[in-house]
């Protein structure tokens, strides 16, 4: 049984930012019971994007991360978003399913690549109901906690929700089968989740290392900057998508020596976003 989650706290004077990473668990339960080729599952995996981040903590952050895959299941959905026929009996509570579950990508995936079918069997609501309790509630329970603490002790709180994208769209996706995309893609939900600022300097200081931006475009943020991004509040929640064409071979699932410039860069990011929220707090 993988543990539901990392905090990793400041190695340095603590700031008020939080980093999650929600998707970059790989060690799998072994009630999974997913019939698909477990090499199409892995694909499904931010993969080693808390190690992209990591040198967050030695510049005051805190970083929470997921020790287990969201193909089995995904904390950045809510508890309403499943799909109902996943299930062998009825869901015992309200349920919601929203675009994420009619793609098959709900709190529960019913689909990897947009197509190809994870399970050959239905699920009981017993073991769903452990998975939310085993794995997506200790995972935001961590989380609220660091943000939380970040917002007591500094009056505000930025967060950001860390992620990588495949490097074109597929299938069922917003932006359509083969679409390239950015090398980093900020979601904000339309303004929503922080600051218009906070996101605009993001997308400033990302352009001026050469990195291509877009923003909210394919991915504007799902549960989790939703949760957290109350700007109003001197809560501040941004998402951030990393292309992962520019730090790994998707089709080998292996790391190319691209990834330590990447990491060097978001470190040097995190030091301008931290020099950013001096300036705020």
């Amino acid at each position: 049984m993988p543990q539901p989650v990392f905090v990793r706290p400041p190695s340095a004077g603590p700031v008020p930012l939080v980093l999650d990473s929600p998707h970059s668990g790989a060690t799998y339960p072994a009630d999974f019971g997913a019939a698909c080729d477990p090499a199409l599952l892995r694909q499904a995996e931010d993969a080693w994007v808390d190690e992209l981040w990591s040198g967050a903590a030695g510049l005051g952050a805190t970083m929470v991360a997921a020790g287990f895959p969201r193909a089995y299941i995904d904390p950045n959905r809510a508890l309403e978003d499943m799909d109902p026929a996943l299930l062998d009996e009825p869901w015992p509570g309200p349920l919601a399913p929203g675009d994420k579950s009619d793609r098959g990508v709900g709190l529960i995936w019913r689909l990897i690549k947009g197509e190809v079918p994870i399970y050959d069997r239905k699920l009981s609501v017993a073991e769903v109901q452990a998975r939310i309790d085993g794995y997506w509630r200790p995972y935001h329970a961590a989380l609220d906690q660091a943000v939380d603490a970040a917002r007591a002790r500094f009056g505000k709180v930025w967060h950001i929700d860390c992620h990588s994208m495949q490097a074109t769209g597929n299938k069922r996706s917003v932006d359509g089968d083969g679409t390239p995309r950015a090398d980093f893609v900020l979601g904000d939900r339309d303004g929503t989740t922080c600051e218009p600022d906070f996101t605009r300097f993001v997308a400033e200081r990302v352009a001026a290392m050469g990195y291509s931006v877009k923003v909210n475009d394919p991915y504007k943020g799902v549960e989790i900057v939703r949760r957290h991004g109350r700007p109003a509040e001197g809560r501040h929640s941004l998402q951030i998508e990393l292309n992962r064409a520019l730090y790994m071979d998707e089709d080998a699932h292996r790391k190319i020596p691209r990834f330590d410039q990447l990491q060097a860069d978001l470190t040097r990011l995190t030091a301008d976003i931290v020099g950013f929220l001096a300036r705020r707090t």
